[in-house]
Protein backbone atom coordinates (compact mmCIF):
# COMPACT_ATOMS: atom_id res chain seq x y z
CA UNK A 1 0.00 0.00 0.00
CA UNK A 2 1.39 3.28 -0.75
CA UNK A 3 2.80 5.59 1.60
CA UNK A 4 1.42 8.92 2.22
CA UNK A 5 5.66 10.13 2.04
CA UNK A 6 6.82 7.55 -0.57
CA UNK A 7 10.07 9.01 -2.21
CA UNK A 8 10.53 11.25 0.01
CA UNK A 9 13.48 12.04 2.07
CA UNK A 10 12.88 13.20 5.71
CA UNK A 11 15.07 14.33 8.35
CA UNK A 12 13.66 14.67 11.74
CA UNK A 13 15.73 16.46 14.29
CA UNK A 14 15.49 15.18 17.98
CA UNK A 15 14.33 12.20 16.10
CA UNK A 16 15.23 9.68 18.79
CA UNK A 17 12.88 9.85 21.44
CA UNK A 18 9.28 11.38 22.37
CA UNK A 19 7.41 12.65 19.58
CA UNK A 20 9.83 12.73 17.59
CA UNK A 21 11.02 8.75 17.70
CA UNK A 22 7.06 8.79 17.33
CA UNK A 23 7.11 11.16 14.29
CA UNK A 24 10.60 9.08 12.91
CA UNK A 25 8.66 5.83 12.82
CA UNK A 26 5.42 7.07 11.39
CA UNK A 27 7.20 8.82 8.33
CA UNK A 28 8.95 5.68 7.98
CA UNK A 29 5.90 3.58 8.14
CA UNK A 30 4.61 5.86 6.08
CA UNK A 31 7.34 5.25 3.02
CA UNK A 32 10.07 7.88 3.63
CA UNK A 33 13.85 7.78 3.87
CA UNK A 34 14.63 8.59 7.78
CA UNK A 35 17.13 10.41 8.89
CA UNK A 36 17.32 11.12 12.66
CA UNK A 37 19.77 13.86 14.28
CA UNK A 38 20.33 13.79 17.55
CA UNK A 39 22.21 14.21 20.41
CA UNK A 40 25.07 11.61 20.52
CA UNK A 41 24.01 10.11 23.73
CA UNK A 42 20.66 9.29 22.57
CA UNK A 43 19.17 6.40 21.20
CA UNK A 44 19.57 7.57 17.48
CA UNK A 45 21.58 4.94 15.99
CA UNK A 46 19.50 2.32 18.00
CA UNK A 47 16.45 3.26 16.59
CA UNK A 48 17.61 4.42 13.05
CA UNK A 49 19.10 0.21 13.19
CA UNK A 50 15.84 -1.26 14.27
CA UNK A 51 14.19 0.75 11.86
CA UNK A 52 16.55 -1.01 9.29
CA UNK A 53 16.01 -4.30 10.85
CA UNK A 54 12.35 -3.94 10.19
CA UNK A 55 12.91 -3.25 6.16
CA UNK A 56 12.94 0.56 6.16
CA UNK A 57 15.43 3.05 5.20
CA UNK A 58 16.66 5.26 7.90
CA UNK A 59 20.15 6.73 8.98
CA UNK A 60 21.35 8.24 11.88
CA UNK A 61 24.04 11.39 12.33
CA UNK A 62 24.39 12.93 15.83
CA UNK A 63 24.47 16.37 16.74
CA UNK A 64 24.42 19.09 18.72
CA UNK A 65 21.68 20.75 16.71
CA UNK A 66 22.17 24.73 18.24
CA UNK A 67 26.07 23.97 16.51
CA UNK A 68 26.25 25.42 13.01
CA UNK A 69 29.26 22.73 12.34
CA UNK A 70 28.16 19.99 13.76
CA UNK A 71 24.54 20.46 12.13
CA UNK A 72 25.88 21.16 8.49
CA UNK A 73 28.31 17.77 9.42
CA UNK A 74 24.65 15.74 10.19
CA UNK A 75 23.02 17.16 7.51
CA UNK A 76 25.19 15.68 5.22
CA UNK A 77 26.06 12.86 6.36
CA UNK A 78 21.78 12.36 5.65
CA UNK A 79 21.57 13.05 2.43
CA UNK A 80 24.98 11.21 1.76
CA UNK A 81 23.54 8.26 3.14
CA UNK A 82 19.58 9.03 1.98
CA UNK A 83 19.63 11.25 -0.76
CA UNK A 84 18.29 15.02 -0.97
CA UNK A 85 15.74 15.85 2.11
CA UNK A 86 12.61 16.76 0.96
CA UNK A 87 11.02 16.84 4.16
CA UNK A 88 12.22 18.76 7.45
CA UNK A 89 11.04 17.48 10.56
CA UNK A 90 12.36 20.64 13.20
CA UNK A 91 11.13 19.42 15.72
CA UNK A 92 14.40 19.27 18.52
CA UNK A 93 13.88 21.58 21.56
CA UNK A 94 13.98 21.68 25.61
CA UNK A 95 12.41 23.48 28.31
CA UNK A 96 13.39 25.70 31.52
CA UNK A 97 10.92 26.07 34.52
CA UNK A 98 11.99 28.53 37.36
CA UNK A 99 10.43 31.94 37.95
CA UNK A 100 11.65 34.59 35.68
CA UNK A 101 13.78 36.21 38.46
CA UNK A 102 16.07 33.76 39.12
CA UNK A 103 16.23 32.68 35.21
CA UNK A 104 19.36 33.48 33.93
CA UNK A 105 21.31 35.09 31.36
CA UNK A 106 22.85 31.37 30.38
CA UNK A 107 19.07 29.87 30.20
CA UNK A 108 18.18 32.28 27.87
CA UNK A 109 20.89 31.61 25.82
CA UNK A 110 20.70 27.79 25.83
CA UNK A 111 16.69 27.72 25.26
CA UNK A 112 17.01 30.16 22.47
CA UNK A 113 20.28 28.44 20.71
CA UNK A 114 18.05 24.67 21.26
CA UNK A 115 14.44 25.70 20.59
CA UNK A 116 15.31 28.49 17.90
CA UNK A 117 18.80 28.69 16.54
CA UNK A 118 18.87 25.03 15.73
CA UNK A 119 15.64 25.78 13.74
CA UNK A 120 17.30 28.43 11.61
CA UNK A 121 20.52 26.52 11.58
CA UNK A 122 18.81 23.00 10.12
CA UNK A 123 16.28 24.89 7.75
CA UNK A 124 19.14 26.92 6.39
CA UNK A 125 21.46 23.94 5.95
CA UNK A 126 18.51 21.71 3.82
CA UNK A 127 17.19 24.23 2.09
CA UNK A 128 19.24 24.63 -0.58
CA UNK A 129 18.47 20.44 -1.06
CA UNK A 130 14.70 21.30 -1.13
CA UNK A 131 15.13 24.07 -4.54
CA UNK A 132 17.03 21.44 -6.11
CA UNK A 133 14.76 18.68 -5.94
CA UNK A 134 12.01 21.10 -7.14
CA UNK A 135 10.46 21.55 -3.60
CA UNK A 136 9.76 20.13 -0.07
CA UNK A 137 7.78 20.75 3.25
CA UNK A 138 9.54 21.95 6.64
CA UNK A 139 6.99 21.54 10.11
CA UNK A 140 8.31 22.97 12.86
CA UNK A 141 7.13 22.02 16.24
CA UNK A 142 5.87 24.79 18.47
CA UNK A 143 3.53 24.67 21.35
CA UNK A 144 0.20 25.86 22.93
CA UNK A 145 2.45 28.35 24.87
CA UNK A 146 3.28 30.38 21.43
CA UNK A 147 0.04 31.70 22.48
CA UNK A 148 -1.23 30.54 25.72
CA UNK A 149 1.29 31.94 28.10
CA UNK A 150 2.00 29.45 31.36
CA UNK A 151 3.77 31.15 34.84
CA UNK A 152 7.29 29.75 35.51
CA UNK A 153 7.59 29.36 31.34
CA UNK A 154 8.46 32.74 30.53
CA UNK A 155 11.78 31.98 28.53
CA UNK A 156 9.99 28.59 26.86
CA UNK A 157 7.22 31.11 26.02
CA UNK A 158 9.77 33.15 23.89
CA UNK A 159 11.10 30.57 22.16
CA UNK A 160 7.60 29.05 21.07
CA UNK A 161 6.60 32.59 19.33
CA UNK A 162 9.63 32.84 17.49
CA UNK A 163 9.16 29.26 15.97
CA UNK A 164 5.59 30.95 15.27
CA UNK A 165 6.74 33.42 13.28
CA UNK A 166 9.67 31.52 11.84
CA UNK A 167 7.78 28.83 10.10
CA UNK A 168 5.04 31.70 8.80
CA UNK A 169 8.10 33.47 7.61
CA UNK A 170 9.78 30.84 6.02
CA UNK A 171 6.39 29.43 4.09
CA UNK A 172 6.07 32.89 2.47
CA UNK A 173 9.98 33.93 1.76
CA UNK A 174 10.28 30.01 -0.64
CA UNK A 175 6.21 29.78 -1.41
CA UNK A 176 7.18 30.35 -4.98
CA UNK A 177 9.93 27.39 -4.46
CA UNK A 178 7.73 24.86 -3.65
CA UNK A 179 8.27 24.87 -0.50
CA UNK A 180 5.70 24.45 2.52
CA UNK A 181 6.40 25.32 5.95
CA UNK A 182 3.82 25.07 8.69
CA UNK A 183 4.43 24.82 12.52
CA UNK A 184 2.65 22.15 15.05
CA UNK A 185 1.64 22.81 18.43
CA UNK A 186 0.90 20.40 21.05
CA UNK A 187 -0.89 21.09 24.44
CA UNK A 188 0.87 19.14 27.09
CA UNK A 189 2.12 15.79 26.05
CA UNK A 190 2.42 12.62 27.53
CA UNK A 191 6.71 11.79 27.33
CA UNK A 192 9.41 12.25 29.33
CA UNK A 193 9.70 15.53 28.29
CA UNK A 194 5.96 16.37 29.77
CA UNK A 195 6.01 14.80 32.73
CA UNK A 196 8.68 16.45 33.68
CA UNK A 197 6.93 19.79 32.89
CA UNK A 198 4.20 19.23 35.07
CA UNK A 199 6.04 17.82 38.25
CA UNK A 200 8.13 20.82 37.79
CA UNK A 201 5.34 23.63 37.84
CA UNK A 202 3.56 21.59 40.68
CA UNK A 203 6.46 21.55 42.72
CA UNK A 204 6.11 25.67 41.83
CA UNK A 205 2.22 25.83 42.59
CA UNK A 206 1.18 26.05 39.33
CA UNK A 207 -2.35 23.75 38.75
CA UNK A 208 -1.29 20.89 36.47
CA UNK A 209 -3.53 18.40 37.96
CA UNK A 210 -5.00 15.71 36.36
CA UNK A 211 -7.82 17.58 36.72
CA UNK A 212 -6.99 20.52 35.27
CA UNK A 213 -5.37 19.02 32.61
CA UNK A 214 -8.84 17.55 31.90
CA UNK A 215 -10.58 20.81 32.41
CA UNK A 216 -8.17 22.54 29.60
CA UNK A 217 -7.32 20.05 27.09
CA UNK A 218 -9.38 16.76 28.21
CA UNK A 219 -6.59 14.29 28.67
CA UNK A 220 -2.72 14.55 27.92
CA UNK A 221 -1.92 14.43 24.44
CA UNK A 222 -0.40 11.49 23.04
CA UNK A 223 2.87 11.51 20.81
CA UNK A 224 1.53 9.73 17.78
CA UNK A 225 -1.23 12.52 17.44
CA UNK A 226 1.11 15.01 17.52
CA UNK A 227 3.36 12.79 14.87
CA UNK A 228 -0.02 12.27 12.92
CA UNK A 229 -0.49 15.78 12.57
CA UNK A 230 3.22 16.59 11.33
CA UNK A 231 2.89 13.35 8.93
CA UNK A 232 0.00 15.60 7.58
CA UNK A 233 1.69 19.09 7.04
CA UNK A 234 4.70 16.79 5.64
CA UNK A 235 2.58 14.77 3.47
CA UNK A 236 1.36 16.25 -0.02
CA UNK A 237 -1.91 15.84 1.56
CA UNK A 238 -1.54 19.16 2.91
CA UNK A 239 -0.06 20.58 -0.85
CA UNK A 240 -2.46 23.89 -0.25
CA UNK A 241 -1.65 24.09 3.40
CA UNK A 242 1.68 26.46 4.53
CA UNK A 243 2.39 29.14 6.82
CA UNK A 244 -0.22 27.54 9.21
CA UNK A 245 -0.08 26.47 12.67
CA UNK A 246 -1.92 23.73 13.53
CA UNK A 247 -2.66 23.16 16.96
CA UNK A 248 -2.90 19.34 18.58
CA UNK A 249 -4.22 20.23 21.39
CA UNK A 250 -8.03 19.19 22.04
CA UNK A 251 -9.20 22.55 22.39
CA UNK A 252 -6.81 23.81 24.94
CA UNK A 253 -6.35 27.45 23.05
CA UNK A 254 -9.81 27.53 21.77
CA UNK A 255 -11.37 28.23 25.04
Amino acid sequence: MAGRLNGKIALVSGGAGGCGLAASELFAREGAAVGIVDLPHSQGEAVAARLRDEGYSAAFAPADVSDEAQVSQAVETISGALGAITVLFNHAGTIVIRPFLETTVEDWDRLMAINVRSMFLMTRAVLPQMIAAGGGSIVCTSSISAVAATPMEVLYNATKGACHMFARSIAVEFRDRNIRCNAVCPGFIQTPHGQREVEELTRYGVDVSEAAIAAQQGRMCRPDEVAKAALYLASDDASFVSGTHLFVDNCFTAV
